[in-house]
Parts: C-alpha cells; sequence; structure tokens
C-alpha cells in the first residue's frame, strides 16, 4: 500500500514539474543581451506569437523587431533590419539544458557571433562546449583554392588578421580579369 501512495505521489509532482521551454527563457533574458527590446515586449511576442498574429513590436531603436519562428526549444528573432537573433535549447547530460544563443548582424557580410549560457542566465565558456575548426575544413579538397579566399580563422568571431578574397570577373567582350580585395579583419 506505501508503495501505492509513493507511485502516486512521484506521478503528481513528476506532471506538475514542467521542463523549461524556450519562450520562458527568452522572456527572463536579461536586457544587456537584447537592448532593444524590455522583458514585457518580449511576453508580449511570444503572446502574439502563440495567438497566431504577427508578432511585429516597435522596439527602443524606433525600428521593429519580429519574432519569426518559435518552438519549444528553437526561437528565431528578427531584432532590426540588419540583425538576428536565434536561441536554441541544447540537450546536457542529466536532463539539463544549455541555451545557445546566435547574435548575426547582415553587414556586407553576415557576422555571427555564439554564446552559451545556463538556464539561469549565467556565461558558460565556448571552448568548453565545441572545438573551433580550421578554415581548410570549409573548403573542399578538390576546390580551386587559387581563387578561393585565404588569410581567415573560422568560426564564429575568434577573429582574424586580415581577409583577402580573390575572384575572376569576365567584361563585357569576354576578357577575364583576375580581381583581389583585402582588408583589415576582426580585432
Amino acid at each position: 500500500m506505501k508503495r501505492l501512495i509513493f507511485s502516486i505521489l512521484i506521478c503528481v509532482f513528476a506532471w506538475g514539474v514542467k521542463a523549461q521551454e524556450i519562450d520562458a527563457l527568452f522572456v527572463s533574458m536579461p536586457d544587456k543581451n537584447i537592448p532593444q527590446l524590455e522583458d514585457a515586449w518580449r511576453k508580449d511576442l511570444v503572446d502574439l506569437y502563440k495567438s497566431g498574429k504577427e508578432a511585429r513590436l516597435k522596439n527602443t531603436m524606433n525600428g521593429f523587431s519580429t519574432l519569426k519562428n518559435l518552438t519549444s526549444d528553437y526561437l528565431l528573432l528578427q531584432v532590426t533590419d540588419r540583425s538576428t537573433i536565434e536561441m536554441k535549447l541544447l540537450p546536457l547530460v542529466n536532463n539539463t539544458n544549455v541555451i545557445c544563443l546566435v547574435k548575426t548582424v547582415n553587414g556586407p557580410v553576415p557576422d555571427s557571433r555564439i554564446e552559451f549560457f545556463t538556464t539561469e542566465w549565467e556565461p558558460l565558456a565556448a571552448s568548453d562546449l565545441f572545438t573551433p575548426v580550421e578554415a581548410n575544413w570549409f573548403i573542399k579538397e578538390d576546390a580551386d583554392k587559387q581563387y578561393g579566399f585565404s588569410g581567415c580563422c573560422f568560426p564564429f568571431g575568434y577573429g582574424f588578421d586580415t581577409v583577402q578574397f580573390k575572384s575572376r570577373k569576365s567584361d563585357i567582350n569576354g576578357n577575364i580579369h583576375n580581381t583581389s580585395v583585402s582588408g583589415p579583419g576582426r580585432p
């Protein structure tokens, strides 16, 4: 009899415990991670999205922020016309989760930064969660490397000294010209 009562109590408590979903984490995100939207506005975006309406609100930068996609473990927010934030809830051992936050700014070339947090928004070292790869990892073995790019170190904001892009262009008469553009990289 004691086992039956104990089993019933465990089932009742297990039903009451809800796994943390990305929408609650988005609303509780510290304002320093997304200064364009206060927590009340983030909650309004989630509510609008869940009700099937367009989840778009004016932000503090006098632009508009739009919640584009929301599932139980993923969120895509168009923060401004040129920037997005993606959040993904990643599982770890023992039913714990990590928040992966990807901030992308779309300039001439999109630039993304990855950050990892606990579900209490404590920062985690990215080096503890993944190992960056060399630039050559992104280039196929049989690709023509002469006209590719060089001087980069990948990925996600690990920095590079210079960037050099090489390409071949043809003019209106069909003459082929080699072009090269280089410039300083990220600090």
